[in-house]
């Protein structure tokens, strides 16, 4: 057993990464040969990811608040506390607060020496990111 206090300040998400204000706190990044990692990410709201894709695949499990997410092609959903989505291995995608509500999750990731934990594409354009539900 191991406990490992936090003296990783929260981080702020990066704007080549995100659109919007998005803050980071590392939870889990255990040593090899474990390849998962987690952090818990807090979206204001109207913040939200670009698109993207996770080569292993990611789970986010909302925590509080409001959220959309969508995977390339689908529906803009719905997410609220309690909620487990599963993108899988490659699936583009993206998530983040509405827009008059926060939202955090926790996301869970893997990654090896031949999977990068994640592939930045394009922004959210405002108008992909309005074609949500409005029962937020």
């Amino acid at each position: 057993m191991r406990i490992t206090r936090s003296s990783i300040d929260t981080a702020k998400g990066p704007a080549d990464w995100f659109t919007g204000d998005v803050y980071i706190d590392a939870v889990a990044a255990a040593p090899p040969p474990s390849r998962v990692s987690a952090a818990l990410v807090h979206f204001m709201p109207g913040a939200r990811t670009h698109w993207h894709r996770h080569p292993l695949g990611q789970t986010v499990f909302v925590t509080e608040g409001t959220g959309l997410c969508q995977r390339r092609g689908g529906p803009v959903e719905v997410i609220r506390p309690g909620d487990r989505v599963l993108f899988e291995a490659d699936e583009e995608h993206w998530h983040g607060a509405t827009p008059n509500r926060l939202m955090v999750h926790l996301a869970i990731n893997e990654s090896d020496a031949d999977h990068d934990v994640v592939h930045w594409l394009t922004p959210v354009t405002d108008e992909e990111y309005t074609a949500a539900p409005t029962d937020g």
